[in-house]
């Protein structure tokens, strides 16, 4: 009987700790959302406006 009791403890403490560890996963995941949703926004607003480096190239007239 105390076995069981210990186990049934045992079992109690991991699956608290699982909740906690899974609660700072859930808040880590959605703050990775967050800053990929800015970096997206971030570059379509870039997509307009950009040039590549160097001298521009003119074509040639043939």
């Amino acid at each position: 009987m105390n076995r069981f009791l210990a186990v049934g403890m045992l079992l109690a403490a991991t699956a608290v700790s699982a909740c906690e560890t899974m609660q700072g996963a859930g808040r880590d995941m959605q703050t990775a959302g967050q800053l990929l949703t800015q970096q997206a926004a971030e570059s379509q607003t870039q997509v307009g406006s950009y040039a590549p480096p160097g001298p521009a190239v003119t074509p040639m007239p043939y």
